[in-house]
């Protein structure tokens, strides 16, 4: 086997394993680690939770002194800086490693190259960029993060095959299977906050939490321009498990249309109200993200409904669009998702590229990326 395919399949184990800690490491990201020493591994790690040890000390502890003149596949550049735990690039240099092989720098600007140059001045060989769309992929929502402040947003919607995402009398529960909802939950666990419009709220008595049983439940989001929803349905319940830190069982975005009244009903329900007023009085959806962002919230998980799933896509914030679809036809009076009205022409039609497709039980999965547009 050529040293380029061994190094992928050794890095693929190390992605493999760092998957293991989804939903468990923020505000850190997800690694992994593997040690090989002539093509067996005698070592592997990941990292397991925030403030526990990072991936290469778990795989090198396990390896011993099988680590000497043997190579380490990380899938994030070691640090070399002090933060919860040691400089991970002193515990690889001592360990006697001949090689390392990476497959994403890491952008923190802590880090951002200092970890390689440390191993490269310790005579260690370094190899970047092994896997790095894969890795890239591992950790989208972190890498937006840090390089942008701002969180990544997904946004996710079930429709039926011609596009609905409700009947005629609003009926939603359910277009599609089980198989696709479990899925849903499985991406609850690795967002940090789920974000929704009212109208769902009040057509589905949504509940927003992981039930996977594994990882913390993400912050609840909820867009309520005129503070509707009432502090009796599920979304205003206290959750069992929450976030590391003080957090609020819910974060409501309002505007000046919101009575004092309503306002304080929802705080006392337990909930955190932010007044921030946009465009035509509506929610500034932009406000909302950039708060989200400095709240530490990498990953913003949409589900709906029409006119939130409208406002993101128009005005440029979704950064990967998952479309479940359902082989059922709900008709012309069916509830669409997208709402714009001013589209006159096929030049003017928003486009998206294809990134993903696959089947989930009897439905399907597609994953874009939508093309920036001038917002209208």
């Amino acid at each position: 086997m050529s040293q380029i395919n061994s190094d992928s399949r050794f890095m693929m184990m190390a992605l493999a394993l760092a998957r293991r800690g989804s939903g468990m490491t923020r505000p850190n990201p997800m690694v992994g680690a593997v040690v090989v020493r002539d093509g067996a591994v005698v070592g592997r790690g990941w990292h397991v939770r925030a403030g526990a040890k990072h991936a290469e000390v778990v795989a090198l502890d396990e390896a011993g002194e099988l680590a000497k003149g043997a190579t380490l596949y990380v899938t994030l550049e070691p640090c070399n800086h002090f933060g919860k735990t040691p400089p991970c690039t002193e515990r690889v240099i001592a360990a006697g490693l001949k090689r390392v092989v990476i497959a994403l720098r890491d952008p923190n600007p802590k880090v951002k190259g200092g970890g390689v140059e440390k191993l490269r001045q310790s005579g260690i060989e370094v190899e970047l960029g092994v896997m790095s769309g894969p890795g890239e992929e591992l950790n989208l929502g972190w890498l937006h993060w840090v390089e942008t402040g701002h969180p990544l947003v997904l946004l996710k919607l079930a429709v039926s095959l011609d596009g609905k995402i409700a009947s005629a009398t609003n009926e939603s529960k359910w277009i599609t299977s089980a198989t696709a909802r479990a899925q849903v939950h499985r991406l609850r666990r690795h967002a940090d906050a789920i974000l929704v419009g009212s109208q769902t709220v009040l057509s589905d008595n949504s509940r927003l939490t992981n039930r996977t049983g594994r990882g913390s439940q993400p912050l609840r989001v909820m867009l309520d321009s005129q503070l509707r929803v009432p502090t009796s349905l599920n979304i205003y319940s206290p959750l069992g498990l929450n976030q590391d830190g003080p957090s609020p069982i819910l974060l409501v975005a309002t505007t000046a249309k919101a009575s004092f009244q309503s306002r304080k009903e929802a705080e006392l329900a337990g909930a955190e109200v932010l007044v921030l007023e946009g465009k035509d009085q509506r929610v500034d959806l932009e406000a909302l993200l950039r708060n989200l962002g400095e709240r530490g919230i990498q990953t913003v998980l949409c589900e709906g409904g029409g006119e939130l799933a409208t406002a993101l896509l128009t005005n440029n914030l979704v950064h990967r669009f998952l479309l479940y679809q359902s082989p059922i036809l709900l008709g012309a009076e069916g509830k669409t998702f997208y709402t714009r009205k001013d589209i006159q022409s096929i030049t003017e039609a928003q486009r998206l590229k294809l990134i993903t497709f696959k089947r989930v039980g009897r439905d399907t999965l597609s994953i874009f990326a939508p093309t920036p547009q001038k917002a209208r």
